[in-house]
């Protein structure tokens, strides 16, 4: 029997016991992480299904698996055979989990699901959607843990302290511009869970996720006081001096629980509902605490970088686009002559950024694709399960860094050999739309969803369309996915004014199930462009400088401002790299970005 099939089937038998009809593992930590640790990841542990978001709804004679655009091929490639029905968030007629729930959960039946690992705003929902279908949801009980006896053990790895020189700013600076907002919001406690913006918040960094150098931990901040906890074997004895000094105090992360049960009923409590848990939620709900829920303060204080991180920021893509540079010359120079596989390449470029003395490692798992196996965004070529580099086809390789100053993410697509007239058209819209957006300028009080537009159009030129977003924020030393800010062209609950200082990835692209996919991504840093009496006036500042590859651009398909743009980026691609490289790379360098 099929490995997922198998497990799915002794959790009916666990559901039974407990008196569950239906079972879900959503996607999720205690902390509302993107990327989770071994010890959470329940649903990929059912489903086989590897991708870094998805939702598991398992009842007594179907398994779905809700997947967004970014995964659809993946989750129908890697749940094959399992009677896992996939469904395609975003394709016509499929519902959205709660809605399926609505018309398919029958009146008296019991929904159980585990309330630490799902965030409250989804909780509610789902919640909701079982109140109308006349069926209760029970959140106490993790049934997945009967089942997974070799389940990887939680992480408490020993937290760090920034040195002073990587700090964009105090902690206590960071504190007062928190607590200034919770006035604002008429909060008297704030509840932070996200381990990002507490990492950003106490200048510490951890490695309880892989890529995500952040830490277990609550923090609780009022008005006098902040109390930060964290696991016991996460503390040094540097740790404990710096909270000393500046009047953190330190208590367990298990006690966490305990203390939210003595919560102050008079309380006024700020929290995420995106990233506090629903059990959390549940219990201050039960203490009778007034709940107040807003976006973290400090996700936007965090998002706006400050100069000192900016100069930092700046110095580490410019490395980071050396070493990619250097990797794309051996993929040209190799790809298609000698044997490789997607594996050995991925291997390579790690490597080249491991072996510099400022990289701390991967932020993410790279990307290196080729053929079809591109068309499936968040694909990983493993030991088990890779292809071949061809002769004639597309290679995708999207990768960063964590870097002492910064945290790079950046993907570019290389035609290895003949590619078709078809690909090198597609090549050369989603590059036109690559550099549409960098070269925007806009007003102030713009959002993301203002902009998409640019580099979505030369796609939807074909009558084709990329089902995820444009572009992202990025971290500071962080994870390599932060909000508020965005770039996509449907509508956010929260949307973000783009601000200076902000950093978005610029990351159009075309996938073609079975045949291609490609990507060009830059990463963008938001400035200030003029103010006048028409406005303040904004633009973008790329960071990132990587040839794209000429070989897959069609010339004669560029519009004349097209060509300028992208030759003006490459003169300025030539300008910074060339002094970082060696007369070999240099003379390539130089072929790479030649005028068109």
């Amino acid at each position: 029997m099929n490995t997922a099939a198998e497990r799915i089937e002794r959790l009916r038998n666990v559901m039974k016991a407990a008196g569950a009809d239906w079972y879900i593992c959503y996607t999720c930590d205690p902390h509302g992480s993107e990327y989770i640790n071994a010890h959470y990841r329940e649903r990929e542990f059912l489903t086989g299904f590897t991708g870094s978001a998805g939702t598991v709804l398992i009842g007594m004679d179907k398994a779905l698996l809700w997947a967004d655009g970014r995964y659809h091929v993946q989750a129908e490639k890697e749940t094959e055979g399992s009677g896992i029905t996939v469904m395609r968030m975003g394709d016509p007629g499929v519902d959205e989990l709660d809605e399926y729930v609505r018309k398919n959960v029958s009146a008296g039946e019991k929904i159980y699901l585990y309330g630490r690992l799902v965030n409250a705003k989804d909780g509610r929902k789902l919640a909701k959607a079982a109140a109308d279908a006349g069926a209760s949801l029970r959140i106490g009980q993790d049934l997945v843990s009967a089942i997974w006896t070799d389940r990887p053990a939680d992480s408490a790895r020993e937290i760090r302290l920034l040195p002073e020189e990587l700090r964009g700013a105090s902690c206590r600076e960071r504190l007062a511009g928190i607590r200034e907002a919770m006035k604002k919001a008429g909060a008297d406690t704030h509840i932070l869970s996200s381990l990002d913006d507490q990492m950003w918040l106490f200048n510490i960094r951890g490695a309880d996720i892989e890529y995500c150098p952040v830490a277990y931990a609550y923090t609780v901040i009022k008005e006098d006081s902040v109390i930060l906890y964290v696991k016991e074997d996460a503390v040094t004895e540097e740790l404990s001096d710096y909270a000393w000094d500046e009047n953190i105090v330190l208590r367990y992360y298990e006690d966490f629980f305990n203390d939210l049960k003595e919560q102050d009923p008079s309380s006024k409590v700020l929290i995420s509902p995106e990233y506090t848990d629903y059990l959390t939620v549940r219990l201050l709900e039960h203490s009778s605490a007034k709940l107040i829920e807003a976006v973290n303060p400090s996700e936007k204080l965090k998002a706006v970088k400050t100069e000192k991180e900016i100069e930092l920021i700046k110095e580490s893509y410019l490395k980071d686009s050396a070493v990619l540079t250097s990797f794309l010359k051996y993929v040209k120079e190799n790809a298609g002559k000698t044997p490789s596989d997607e594996k050995l390449l991925a291997d390579k470029l790690d490597g080249m950024r491991e072996a510099m003395p400022c990289c701390n490692g991967l932020s993410f798992s790279t990307i290196s694709a080729f053929g079809p196996n591109a068309a499936m965004m968040h694909y990983e070529a493993t030991e088990e399960d890779h292809a071949a580099i061809g002769e004639n086809g597309f290679y995708l390789v999207d990768s960063g860094g964590q870097y002492e100053g910064g945290t790079t993410d950046v993907t570019r697509t290389l035609a290895i050999g003949d590619v078709s007239a078809e690909l090198k058209r597609d090549f050369t819209r989603v590059a036109a739309g690559c550099l549409a957006l960098q070269n925007a300028v806009f007003l102030h009080g713009c959002t993301g969803r203002n902009l998409d537009v640019l580099a979505r159009g030369p796609v939807w030129e074909l009558l084709k369309d990329y089902k995820c977003g444009t572009g992202h924020g990025i971290g500071y030393m962080l994870n390599v996915h932060e909000g508020p800010q965005g770039i996509r062209w449907k509508p956010l609950e929260n949307e973000a004014v783009l601000e200076p200082g902000m950093l978005v990835s610029d990351e159009p692209g075309i996938y073609v199930e079975g045949s291609h996919g490609i990507r060009t991504e830059n990463i963008l840093l938001c400035v200030e462009k003029e103010k006048n009496g028409d406005g303040e006036f904004l633009a973008f500042e790329p960071l990132t400088w990587v040839p794209i590859d000429l070989d897959a651009i069609d010339v004669a398909a560029l519009e004349p401002k097209e060509r300028k743009q992208l030759n003006e980026y490459h003169a300025e691609v030539c300008k910074r790299l060339s002094p970082l490289m060696n007369e070999e790379e240099r003379e390539w360098l130089k072929k790479a970005t030649r005028e068109v």
